[in-house]
């Protein structure tokens, strides 16, 4: 496994690190749908074996659900402790609505409760979730999050989702870690002011759905999508759908193509691409069983080649 540094502080990670998006199972409106937890922990525990030495959460993914099942995996786990990325910011009520709250009650409310279902001392990396419109909500977050980091409850502190402003909103209050964006080859909007300003400013970056949640792995077929449950928020994405759909599954074409000179898979072509560029320290890459780890986690020892990544970045005619 490959080993970056992480922005301004010491966790020398992965470049490809576990993401529990999907574990969260039901309760909440952005559910992949139901998942066992049994199958869960296998999944974090093929990853660690394999050398992943992090794990990326949230408390929105199942209303806590998903931060429990890590503290039943490590609990159960005899090897090294992997770090522990979670994150703040989003509230949910009794239907699983979510919704943003960046209060500094609400903050420090969502930091103790981490740490208990966690079951840990302290958060290695602490990430707001989501920003509001308002730069002075960044202001209040950001205030205690840099409080909750000298109090020794939080180590390292940084960002989801952030545009370049709102990133030196939160740097003129204390240093920013870390930026976790959406990046991949169906999203790259980052690519003209976010990623050339985190590297330039030495934040670390953490890249999330590589795989465009499952769009980017050869699994996800015409039919596949189409019968997506109706509480897998993936049937609402547009990218699912057509016209698009016609269009990404070509380009599900190219990576298996470049996969096949590898003997590698769809989805580590992907991620692959990902960690491509300069800004990108590592990213997230999901998974839901042993099956999915073994497909994809090694990601981040495949070297794509200048001809592979303009195959993949041409033009698609539909």
């Amino acid at each position: 496994m490959q080993i970056k540094q992480l922005g301004n502080s010491d966790l020398n990670i992965t470049t490809t690190g576990f993401g529990a998006w999907a574990i969260g199972g039901l309760g909440y409106e952005f559910s992949w749908g139901p998942q066992n937890d049994r199958d869960s922990i296998d999944a974090i525990h093929r990853a660690l074996d394999l050398g992943i030495n992090w794990i990326d959460t949230a408390p929105g993914y199942g209303v806590g659900h998903s931060e429990e099942i890590i503290a039943k995996a490590l609990a159960a786990w005899s090897g090294s402790t992997p770090y522990i990325f979670t994150k703040c910011g989003l509230r949910w009520d009794d239907q699983g609505k979510i919704s943003k709250n960046l209060s500094a009650e609400s903050i420090q409310g969502e930091c103790e409760d981490s740490l208990r279902r966690l079951d840990v001392e302290a958060i290695d990396l602490l990430q707001i979730h989501w920003p509001t419109e308002t730069m002075e909500d960044i202001d209040e977050a950001w205030g205690v999050l840099a409080r909750l980091q000298t109090e020794g409850k939080i180590r390292w502190i940084g960002v989801s989702n952030f545009d370049v402003p709102q990133m030196q909103r939160a740097q003129a209050i204390a240093p920013l870690t870390s930026l976790q964006p959406p990046y991949s080859l169906l999203r790259r909007d980052v690519e003209t002011e976010t990623l050339p300003y985190c590297q330039q400013s030495g934040i670390g970056v953490i890249v999330y759905s590589p795989m465009y949640s499952g769009l980017l792995t050869g699994a996800m077929t015409r039919e596949r999508a189409a019968n997506l449950p109706d509480n897998d928020w993936r049937k609402r994405d547009v990218e699912f759908i057509e016209p698009n759909l016609s269009t990404n599954l070509i380009l599900v074409e190219r990576l298996e193509a470049i996969g096949a000179r590898y003997g590698r898979s769809v989805g580590e072509v992907a991620i692959a691409w990902t960690l491509n560029h300069p800004a990108v320290t590592a990213a997230i890459v999901g998974a839901r069983s042993v099956k999915q780890v073994d497909g994809v986690m090694n990601a981040g020892d495949l070297n794509l080649s200048e001809t592979d990544i303009a195959e993949l970045e041409s033009p698609i005619t539909a």
